[in-house]
């Protein structure tokens, strides 16, 4: 629909401040601008806020020179306020992806922290056994790590039953926890 005169006098009115034909414009169209923000996944007072930029816009608009109106005020406004709102939407995405980012940022860097503590008591276990001497070390790892069980250790070492393996495994972890702990604390 081409712009009327009437449109034309009322947008040079908003421009010249007059209060009756800013009032005129938002009451003409402040329902639809409404409307459309709450539509769009937002609140009466986005769309209170939206439009007064709008109309600001609008009001900037009337007052140059170089600018000339070719369509519906209506139409104008619709399209600033479309406009104004889609980056509204577009920045509170961007800030929520931006938290939700740093929410993973911040569970990484704890997650470096306990793999670096783990690294840390590895290396100190590690240095620990290596300090520990036989029979312990082959005693705890035949345990421990190839899972034989006391029957079998006290065969393999030449203990005389399973609880005398179990009485010197118990020693060798007494021995090897004061050296890990030395080991940790120094670290």
């Amino acid at each position: 629909m081409a712009i009327t005169e009437q449109e034309k006098e009322v947008f040079r009115s908003v421009g010249n401040n007059e209060k009756g034909a800013i009032e005129a414009v938002y009451k003409e169209n402040y329902s639809m601008i409404q409307h459309f923000i709450i539509s769009n996944n937002g609140t009466e007072d986005d769309a209170r806020d939206v439009f007064q930029e709008a109309m600001m816009v609008l009001y900037e608009k009337s007052r140059s020179p170089e600018f000339e109106l070719t369509c519906q005020i209506r139409t104008y406004l619709y399209s600033v306020c479309r406009r104004l709102w889609l980056k509204k939407l577009q920045y509170a995405r961007r800030i929520e992806t931006q938290v939700e980012n740093h929410d993973k940022v911040v569970a990484v860097e704890e997650d470096m922290e306990q793999h670096e503590k783990l690294t840390q008591q590895y290396l100190s276990m590690r240095s620990a056994m290596g300090k520990i001497g036989e029979p312990c070390k082959s005693l705890i790892e035949a345990f421990y790590v190839h899972r034989k069980n006391m029957h079998e250790i006290a065969s393999f070492f030449g203990y005389t039953n399973a609880d005398n393996a179990k009485n010197q495994k118990y020693k060798c972890l007494v021995r090897l926890k004061k050296l890990f702990f030395a080991q940790y604390k120094s670290n």
